[in-house]
């Protein structure tokens, strides 16, 4: 039986050693009919990846395009039937391709992510789903209880997730106006919208090496998760008004209060700036400040 060519694409910013270790994992899988596209995000860092991985396709860009922009690049230059999006701090166990595939049963399904588990704790999980996001607070979480099929979910995980090309091509490419943070949310939106389901294959799984490429907690982290929050919601919110308000009067002055008690002036100006570029003067992809 022939195997479908898959398109594993990945992107490295800054982080040449987790990169290497991820490729590592990819050359001992037991998958053969793979392309391996890795977009070097960093212009600032060259590194010989070829030459670990032989047959990569190695695209380096000229600045940093953040998450989506980078793995929007590598899916134009893909040539797989599938394309499987992971997160260049984590590893693959040696039957996941394998495992994922098996999920596209009927053509209705979209898009398949498996369960996440952490690198460090492997017998914990980190995903197992999403619930959805609430309509006024904004806020979901991750499902952490582990089944033995698969389950439908409202999101698919950005560290790992599988598509089919054609998916990709009717549905359109990640938003790259989120630059880090809720562009698979976002996308996973838009996708849904088109009447199409979003699966968690329970019996397959990946490890991650969580906050490896932004530092956790960071200023940069949480200006993005606050302006993109907010953002999303304006998009895709059909109460957008009542989370409004809820995020003004409850959400923001209880951030406002916990930083301002941390004494972490990186952090309350980072919040700052998101608060200021999320409601009052819309920014939207990379800022400089939080490069």
């Amino acid at each position: 039986m022939n195997q479908p060519l898959v398109s594993l694409i990945t992107v490295n910013y800054r982080q040449t050693k987790v990169t290497l270790e991820l490729l590592e994992s990819i050359r001992k899988n037991s998958f053969t009919s793979l392309e391996v596209i890795l977009i070097d995000n960093d212009p600032a860092e060259l590194f010989d990846f070829e030459s670990v991985l032989p047959g990569l396709r190695l695209i380096r860009t000229s600045e940093n395009l953040g998450f989506a922009g980078a793995n929007n690049l590598g899916m134009r230059a893909a040539s797989g039937e599938y394309f499987f999006l992971v997160n260049n701090d984590t590893e693959l166990n040696p039957h996941l391709i394998h495992q994922l595939l098996g999920c596209f049963t009927c053509p209705d399904i979209a898009a398949v992510s498996p369960v996440i588990r952490y690198f460090d704790e492997q017998e914990k999980v980190q995903f197992a789903g999403f619930t959805p996001i609430h309509p006024i607070t904004g806020r979901n979480r991750l499902i952490r209880e582990q089944t033995r099929n698969t389950t439908p979910t409202p999101y698919f995980h950005g560290a790992a997730v599988m598509l089919p090309a054609w998916i990709v091509k009717e549905c359109g490419l990640m938003p790259e106006d989120y630059f880090l943070y809720y562009e698979e949310l976002d996308w996973s939106e838009q996708i849904r919208k088109k009447g199409y389901r979003l699966l968690v294959c329970q019996y397959a799984f990946i490890l991650h090496k969580e906050s490896v490429s932004t530092v956790k907690n960071s200023p940069l982290k949480l200006y993005y998760q606050t302006r993109n929050r907010v953002h999303f919601m304006r998009k895709n919110s059909g109460s957008y008004l009542l989370f409004l308000a809820f995020f003004c009067l409850i959400s923001l002055p209880k951030k406002a209060i916990s930083l301002k008690l941390t004494g972490s002036k990186p952090h309350q100006q980072a919040f700052k700036n998101a608060i200021n570029d999320s409601l009052f003067f819309p920014k939207f992809g990379k800022q400089d400040f939080a490069a």
